[in-house]
């Protein structure tokens, strides 16, 4: 029995040694030292040696079992080596390749726009201030001097929500708000979606508008004009003409609409300024003194002026785009002709 006992140590190193797999290597295992392995049959044998011959045989089949399991953990270990030098190998990156182009995405043409309306402001010393959208009637149309009974309200198609609250037709709310915390000077934009119920080629029922607002002591009109001339020519280009026309805004008196020479004509007459040569951009005016009054500032010591713009206008004119509706669509075709703020044709 000793010599089986040798013989299948001899035979199971070197089967193990042998194994390619640690499948193959378990079934080698349960094969030699399994409760029906080849060790295990020979030790089966020993009830019928000599009392004497038991202990020796039986020390030296567990000196065989501890060196048979010793070599089946070493060469487990090899082969988890081997197998992560052939993972490694496979996996291997050829850095030296080209790598795959990912498509880079651009800021959205209105907040290009605002950007840069937000740049010109600020270097002329305003500050951007935000609000909420979901306003008060108080706020959105009390407090600019457009009471319940005023006919003004009809210019506009306001979206009216329960419990007396309503989504903000314009910024100017903000400017109110402003005033209520903030002593004179105040010198103020407040860009930000606005909703009205108006919807084709031209309006959104949501879109943007900058609002602007500038009190202090002897602000005249021309401070006004010098600010929007300023403003449209560092926009549209200094040599693009600009005017005023006579207008009416219950929050400011007197109040003017702003015209910039048509882009499309250069001021000949076309289709798209209705063979006028100009294109309204913006409207603007003096605060009213009821608006200066419901913020308790006092319209014999302080004035100023308000304009709103609004910004898809504003894109529409400088990238050429004729449907308003094509900002909201998020149609990849359209948006990826923006970049670095300019339209690609």
């Amino acid at each position: 029995m000793k010599e089986q006992i040798e013989q299948l140590r001899q035979k199971a190193l070197a089967r193990l040694t042998e194994a390619r797999s640690a499948k193959e290597l378990e079934e080698l295992r349960v094969k030699i030292l399994g409760k029906k392995g080849d060790l295990t049959s020979i030790l089966r044998g020993i009830s019928k040696l000599p009392a004497d011959q038991r202990p020796r045989i039986g020390e030296l089949a567990n000196q065989v079992r501890d060196r048979i399991n010793k070599a089946i953990i070493e060469r487990a270990e090899q082969l988890k080596a081997a197998a992560l030098i052939q993972e490694l190998a496979e996996e291997k990156i050829d850095i030296t390749l080209p790598g795959k182009p990912f498509p880079l995405g651009t800021r959205h043409p209105l907040n290009q726009v605002l950007d840069r309306i937000q740049e010109i402001f600020i270097g002329m010393g305003y500050q951007v201030v935000a609000g909420p959208q979901i306003e008060t009637d108080y706020y959105n149309f009390e407090a600019l001097n457009v009471p319940a009974d005023h006919p003004a309200r009809d210019m506009q198609d306001t979206f009216f929500l329960p419990g007396g609250y309503l989504l903000r037709s314009q910024t100017s709310p903000v400017q109110v708000r402003t005033m209520e915390r903030q002593a004179p000077p105040v010198r103020i934009i407040a860009p930000g979606a606005v909703y009205r119920c108006d919807a084709d080629i031209t309006h959104s029922p949501m879109f943007h508008q900058v609002e602007g607002l500038l009190i202090d002591r002897n602000i005249t009109f021309a401070d006004l004009k010098g600010t929007l001339e300023h403003f449209l020519h560092q926009l549209f280009g200094s040599k693009r003409p600009v005017r005023f026309r006579p207008s009416y805004f219950p929050f400011t008196e007197p109040s003017a609409e702003v015209d910039i020479s048509c882009l499309m004509c250069g001021g000949s007459g076309c289709r798209v300024c209705s063979n006028t040569g100009w294109l309204e951009i913006l409207g603007s005016g003096m605060v009213h003194p009821k608006v200066l009054e419901q913020v308790n500032y006092d319209p014999a010591e302080v004035g100023g002026f308000a304009f709103g713009v609004g910004v898809e206008r504003i894109a529409m004119l400088l990238f050429g785009i004729g449907d308003i509706r094509l900002f909201f669509e998020n149609d990849l075709r359209f948006l990826r002709q923006f970049q670095g703020g300019q339209k690609r044709c």
